[in-house]
């Protein structure tokens, strides 16, 4: 089981760049995808970046390594709920596996936040299946607390 960072040295920041993804990454947040569990085309992904690109209350960076690969992504978008202050929420983040435990989500999770404090978030949300347990160790290590179990339903429309 993986429990992330900080298992190898992280990469030093000049090996990587983190900025807003573009059109031409879709094909890339595509194949991330599938290690997370979403298979989804690239045609798929590309219109999905466009919707969310087009609202400012969400982002997606990604992280490129120093040959210009994207090895990592991150959706994050701002919320305002009644029963709430602003929160911003994490819907999904993914580093390559042969990436993994350098520092890169952690790096990735770090600008997502930067990101939502400027949006005037007080709080960032995140959910993670109960499956991935080496992910909670990863959200416990860069401080988040556990403060709920939920369920999740859903019905096709």
């Amino acid at each position: 089981m993986r429990c992330g960072y900080p298992y190898n040295e992280p990469y030093d920041k000049d090996m990587i760049t983190i900025r807003a993804a573009h059109p031409e990454d879709a094909q890339f947040i595509a194949l991330l995808s599938v290690q997370l569990g979403y298979p989804a085309s690239t045609e798929d992904m590309l219109r999905r970046l466009d919707f969310v690109q087009k609202d400012e209350d969400h982002a997606v960076f990604v992280m490129e390594f120093a040959d210009n690969n994207v090895i990592g992504w991150v959706h994050v978008h701002t919320c305002g709920l009644i029963i709430s202050d602003f929160i911003a929420e994490v819907k999904g983040i993914v580093v390559e596996e042969k990436h993994r435990d350098h520092g890169v989500g952690r790096m990735l999770m770090a600008h997502a936040e930067q990101w939502a404090k400027k949006k005037g978030c007080k709080r960032m949300w995140v959910s993670s299946n109960i499956m991935r347990e080496g992910v909670q160790y990863f959200y416990e290590r860069i401080g988040y607390n556990n403060v709920k179990t939920s369920r999740v339903f859903h019905k096709e429309l």
